[in-house]
């Protein structure tokens, strides 16, 4: 089936960044995958190919396009070539989001165009430790000063993607109590300076995968935020943290889809040069049935993604559709890898094969943005059940 959902320009900024990949990032990854970070100057690099001002209104030096489909593209691209842009993801998809729709007009012109020319790189810290995804249950605080100029903000953020380099974070914190009836109400969004005094970066963790994908511990001990740096009104924060989950969640669907799209083209490219035998592993009918039927289930989950990206730019997307995107693509991704990795043998257990990455890169998806048993609790909910 032809897929429509990109048209010529966005096939031309796909062999832009295609080409950009393989000049920029190819050649130096597998330093930046033993380091575990990217370089903080190649968001520089990303800044200048136009990748954090494509959704920006121009007048903060952006292109102006209310689309997600850009994003989708880099998300296909960058797994297609078994690489990641380290935090840039957050930077865009998931902090942009927040202040095209939450920031006052002096907030965006102080804060957009750095964001657009990577003067300043965001990240959100949302997850604490020991609350994982009962974000209701988080125990920071900012209590507003006497004086009513600044939130003195005290408490510490774990997970945090992006954390390391971060110029700036949104960071959802408790500036009032919950009540007895509704255990989110209190929560606001402050923007902090990472530059403030008693903010700290903690250790860089060490994950299974995404590993040039910095993740951090973030501390804060009597951070001073200045008032004009509340992100919306004040006890709004899950609303807002509710209100953009969709496009979060569908993002994770479209990546889960390109790792397995990715996945069978590292397959297939293993099985046709491997010979076993005296033959080639592609000759062997176990081999083309497994990826007849792993190409069968990628092709589904491009109808799914494809149909989500349409609905999302029609604003028609709605909670539960995401969920169901996000619960069918990763569970889709994560079989399909394992049966990809599984046509390598024991080469596919090799970081030096894009697959091993790949594999351990995938088992994030059924977790981050909701676990898929939240998503099932998402999408019955929706059913009535």
């Amino acid at each position: 089936m032809k897929r429509t959902v990109f048209d010529e320009d966005h096939e031309s900024f796909r062999a832009t960044l295609r080409a950009f990949i393989e000049a920029e990032v190819v050649p130096h990854y597998d330093e930046w995958f033993q380091a575990g970070i990217v370089p903080r100057d190649f968001y520089y690099k990303l800044a200048e190919l136009g990748i954090f001002g494509i959704e920006v209104p121009e007048e903060y030096g952006g292109a102006g396009l209310d689309t997600f489909k850009y994003e989708a593209i880099i998300a296909e691209e960058t797994t297609r070539a078994a690489v990641m842009f380290g935090g840039s993801g957050v930077h865009v998809m998931l902090c942009l989001p927040y202040l095209k729709m939450l920031a006052t007009p002096e907030q965006k012109e102080r804060w957009l165009p750095k964001f657009v020319s990577a003067e300043e790189m965001w990240a959100i810290a949302m997850t604490e430790p020991g609350t994982g995804s009962d974000l209701a249950g988080m125990k920071t605080t900012a209590k507003l000063s006497e004086d009513g100029t600044h939130y003195i903000l005290n408490g510490a953020k774990t997970f945090i993607t992006g954390g390391v380099h971060a110029d700036r974070v949104i960071v959802c914190a408790r500036t009032a109590a919950p009540s007895a009836e509704n255990r989110r109400l209190g929560i606001s969004l402050l923007v902090v300076d990472t530059k403030a005094e008693g903010y700290a970066v903690g250790r860089k963790l060490d994950k299974l995968g995404l590993r040039t994908s910095d993740t951090a511990e973030l501390s804060f001990t009597d951070v001073r935020v200045p008032v004009e740096d509340l992100l919306g009104e004040e006890g709004k924060g899950f609303y807002y943290l509710g209100h953009n989950l969709p496009q979060e969640r569908l993002g994770i669907a479209v990546g889960a889809y390109a790792q397995a799209a990715a996945a069978i083209r590292f397959a297939k490219d293993y099985v046709q040069a491997r010979v076993v035998f005296g033959q080639p592993v592609a000759a062997f009918q176990n081999t083309k049935f497994e990826l007849a039927a792993c190409q069968a289930k990628v092709d589904a989950a491009q109808a799914v993604v494809d149909r989500g990206i349409e609905a999302l730019d029609a604003g028609d997307l709605t909670p539960a559709e995401a969920a169901s995107a996000k619960l069918f693509c990763t569970e889709v991704a994560a079989e399909v890898i394992d049966r990809c990795l599984q046509l390598h043998g024991g080469y596919g257990f090799m970081n030096e094969y894009p697959i091993a990455r790949l594999y351990a890169d995938n088992r994030v998806n059924r977790i981050y943005g909701g676990t898929s048993e939240v998503m099932k609790t998402i999408i019955s909910k929706d059913m009535g059940l």
